[in-house]
């Protein structure tokens, strides 16, 4: 789980929604550049600048991930239980949680790790799995994006690492706390823990 704590923004980067025009895998090459350049940038070690520098991370990580796929799948048969309303908000702050956490690790964290593309899998007209691995060091982590196409663009709605799915990992949580709560109850822990990283 740490190693997801720690690459999962840097991957993100490499996720920014292109015309399907482009091949998934095409789709990740150019806009890894724009989040890299962001890390490496000297001017964001400057503490100042920190906020400018993440709220540009946050452009593009929205821009790449289908979060309402992401919430849907996390939750699974449970997502049946969401009036519309529910839904939305537990989108909204699923998704302000996970950026929280893992901007804060890649902000703090980031040493200079690269991206290698490795190949796509085609799954259907609509998914897609590109593979990659992160070179960190002396060791090359293994990170595989699940793609679907909608709109035009492919998007993201599930990482593993090292075959650690996001989506598995949040849902076996979710699973568990909705078997005794109600849906606004999980949507009210994610409230509180939003305020608690916001205080810092």
């Amino acid at each position: 789980m740490k190693k997801i704590m720690v690459f999962l923004v840097l991957i993100l980067f490499a996720s920014v929604s292109f015309s399907s025009d482009l091949s998934p895998l095409n789709s990740l090459k150019g806009p890894i550049d724009q989040g890299l350049g962001l890390l490496k940038d000297p001017k964001y070690k400057d503490a100042s600048q920190r906020k400018e520098q993440r709220d540009k991370m946050w452009e593009i990580i929205r821009k790449a991930f289908d979060f309402t796929e992401l919430g849907g799948r996390t939750l699974a048969s449970n997502w049946k239980k969401f009036s519309p309303r529910q839904r939305k908000e537990f989108t909204e702050m699923f998704s302000e949680v996970l950026g929280n956490a893992y901007l804060d690790k890649i902000q703090s964290e980031y040493k200079g790790e690269k991206v290698n593309y490795v190949n796509q899998e085609i799954i259907s007209d609509t998914k897609a799995i590109v593979n990659t691995k992160i070179k960190r060091a002396n060791e090359e982590i293994p990170v595989n994006y699940s793609m679907i196409l909608k709109d035009n663009e492919w998007k993201v709605y599930d990482v593993k690492i090292e075959g650690i799915s996001l989506v598995q990992n949040y849902r076996s949580q979710f699973n568990d706390i909705l078997s005794k709560e109600t849906p606004d109850e999980l949507i009210k822990r994610l409230s509180k823990k939003l305020k608690e990283q916001e205080k810092g």
